[in-house]
């Protein structure tokens, strides 16, 4: 089954930050609750067909800004001969370099992030600086930069002024499809957040990625997406429930609590 349309209804819920009364949450209820999980070294085509084996690091990663590198460069000089396979290089150049706009990047080497160990590398092929955070029972998003720990989940800010003239911040939780990569996510070669491969994890993204969400919500916050996250969970089985009851078609019956499209039926 190739990746599903990235157009399809979804059910989306808003509730107040309760840390801070200017900030409203609005998350998207069909991904967090959708069974995707990571399948690198498991299945994963890569973004890219030329480098099946790279995932989504044939790019680098753009830093969020000064902190973010900052604390990547930290844990980076933790790191061995043994723990990195790129780390002569990393010494001698750098880790890092700046994009065409001048942003500054992990430095790609070989076709992939300087950080990426690749297949046939003693410790193990994958991101150096992940598994450097498992080996310090820490969790990942500690060592690596924001942007990769927070795929594929996307965070994104608007402010709306409001009939009375006041402001409200809405923080936007969802899904990093195609589309967040800009224009050019559309000429990726596979992604898998819309394919039905990858979709294929124990437990819902609420639960799997609860550390991460954590970070861009804050514990609260995350407590009060759990409530509404459950509740669509249970009534989803319900509806199921009934549906195969009836002997009626599932997606019909479950709206709108329809799954993610990508989701196994």
């Amino acid at each position: 089954m190739p990746e599903v349309s990235l157009d399809f209804a979804r059910q989306w819920v808003e509730f107040p930050d309760p840390t801070d009364d200017e900030q409203i949450f609005r998350c998207d209820l069909t991904w967090l609750t959708s069974m995707w999980t990571c399948i690198y070294g498991s299945g994963c085509k890569g973004i890219d067909k030329t480098h099946p084996e790279d995932g989504c690091c044939i790019l680098g990663a753009h830093f969020a800004d000064k902190d973010d590198e900052k604390r990547v460069r930290h844990f980076t000089a933790e790191l061995t001969d043994k723990d990195w396979q790129y780390r002569k290089t990393g010494l001698k150049k750098g880790f890092v370099e700046k994009d065409d706009e001048g942003q500054r990047k992990t430095r790609v080497v070989d076709g992939a992030c300087i950080f990426l160990n690749r297949d046939g590398f003693a410790a193990g092929k994958g991101c150096a600086l992940h598994a450097h955070a498992l080996r310090k029972g820490v969790q990942p998003l500690t060592t690596k930069p924001e942007v990769c720990w927070q795929l594929p989940i996307r965070r994104t800010y608007e402010w709306v002024e409001r009939p009375d003239d006041t402001q409200i911040l809405y923080v936007t939780i969802g899904e990093y499809d195609r589309r967040g990569w800009g224009p050019g996510g559309h000429d990726l070669d596979w992604y898998c957040t819309g394919d039905p491969i990858a979709h294929v994890g124990a437990e819902p993204v609420y639960l799997s990625n609860k550390a991460e969400l954590v970070e861009l919500m804050g514990k609260r916050a995350y407590a009060q997406l759990v409530v509404h996250c459950d509740a669509r969970v249970e009534a989803m089985s319900a509806m199921r429930a009934v549906a195969v009851k009836r002997g009626k078609s599932v997606d019909v019956a479950l709206l709108p609590f329809a799954p993610h499209p990508a989701d196994p039926s």
